[in-house]
Formats: C-alpha cells, sequence, structure tokens
C-alpha cells in the first residue's frame, strides 16, 4: 500500500526499483548471497531484521542526501530516489550521521572569557 502523501511518486520509485530494496551495502552489509543488493521485498513476509511486512520507503538516493531536511527530501525528483527497506535505511542514515560527525571541524570557543 502506498503512503498517504505522494502517492504517485513513491510508486513511481517502486515501480523503477521492482519493488526491491536499493541498498547495494551502504548499510554495512555486502548483500552477498543476493547479487550485492538487498533482498527485501515490498509486501513480502521478512523473517530477519526484526520479522514482518516489509513496507519499503522513498528516500534520497545518495546516503549523504538522507542528512537533507524533510522538506528538502521531499522535493527531490525521481531520479534522486531509492526504494529502501527500514532496516537498509536506517542502517545506512547511522553511518551517514557518524560520518558527517567525526568530519565536522571541533568548535573553539569564542574569545569572551580568555584573560
Amino acid at each position: 500500500m502506498p503512503p498517504l502523501a505522494g502517492a504517485t511518486l513513491w510508486q513511481a520509485v517502486m515501480a523503477a526499483a521492482a519493488g526491491r530494496c536499493q541498498c547495494r551495502g551502504t548499510c554495512g552489509k555486502a548483500h552477498d548471497k543476493d547479487g550485492g543488493r538487498c533482498p527485501a521485498v515490498h509486501g513480502a513476509y521478512q523473517a530477519k531484521h526484526g520479522r514482518g511486512w516489509v513496507h519499503l520507503l522513498a528516500a534520497p538516493a545518495d546516503p549523504a542526501a538522507l542528512l537533507l531536511p524533510p522538506h528538502q527530501a521531499a522535493a527531490l525528483p525521481k531520479r534522486q530516489l531509492a526504494a529502501w527497506c527500514r532496516h537498509c535505511h536506517d542502517a545506512t542514515l547511522r553511518t551517514v550521521k557518524a560520518q558527517h560527525a567525526t568530519a565536522a571541524p571541533a568548535v573553539e570557543p569564542d574569545g569572551l572569557f580568555d584573560l
């Protein structure tokens, strides 16, 4: 079932992905058993990663773009979106946030209280 908002765009992304998660290892798993691509299929039952029904979401294809504010991510065109299962999306987002945090320059104190 498509989401309530943006159903047309979501359906276009899912059609381009053939209803399968498009992660190719950015989540930290190589997906070796499945040709390098996550095997999660929308609407299928997943026995691993929390068990339950797979519900794919359309989110930025570029992992760095997962850090975009929601209003900017929602404005991305179809060609910049990919189908993600929740597990791959969340794992990739954690990795990108960790990389961003370690790459951020250290904040120097302002000289207000220097003696």
